[in-house]
């Protein structure tokens, strides 16, 4: 099977989270600056959540660029990433209707730390279904530092959450600043 449904499908989901989480963006009842006061913690739960989609989104896109063809492990492995993408709207808007609360800033990070598991996952799949080391993908993520970096602060961060959201949090966006440094790897490796 070729991999446009895959593509299609992902990009889908991914936009309707998007939508989702922008929805739950309420329009204030004044007309004042101080009416967009209570907000703001909604609000940047929905940046840093928009972020966080925004660079699965674009990880996704350069990872089935190596992909030839698809077969029933990376759907299955797929729809388990979008799984946990999907309920990111959800934690984005508890986390920020409870002003960072300790208990909804863990389980925001442990989302985020079953997407990034996911992601692996998928990885794995996609490597074992085309040649496994030898594969484009395996070439362009040999150690992958970012992703298990990536796994090892979301695991400090959601117990830390319950001593002090603003580490957690602090850790959130250190992971979603590792990941904008635009990844080339796998642009690399398909150049050559």
């Amino acid at each position: 099977m070729g991999k446009s449904r895959l593509e299609a499908f992902s990009d889908g989901v991914l936009a309707v989270i998007i939508t989702i989480m922008v929805l739950e963006l309420k329009v204030p009842h004044g007309s004042d600056w101080t009416a967009l006061q209570p907000l703001l913690p909604v609000f940047l739960s929905y940046v840093l959540s928009f972020i966080y989609i925004a660079i699965y989104w674009n990880n996704h896109h350069h990872m089935l660029h190596t992909v030839r063809r698809v077969e029933g492990s990376i759907l299955w492995a797929n729809l388990h990433l979008l799984f946990w993408l999907s309920l990111v709207p959800f934690v984005t808007g508890w986390m920020g209707e409870n002003q960072f609360a300790a208990l909804t800033t863990s389980l925001y990070g442990f989302v985020l730390l079953m997407a990034a598991v996911a992601y692996w996952i998928l990885q794995k799949c996609i490597i074992v279904t085309h040649g496994g080391d030898e594969s484009l993908l395996a070439k362009a993520v040999m150690k992958d530092h970012k992703g298990k970096g990536s796994i090892l602060l979301y695991a400090i961060a959601i117990p830390s959450a319950f001593w002090s959201e603003w580490i957690a949090g602090a850790i959130y966006v250190l992971v979603a600043i590792i990941w904008l440094v635009p990844d080339r790897r796998i642009e690399r490796i398909l150049a050559e």
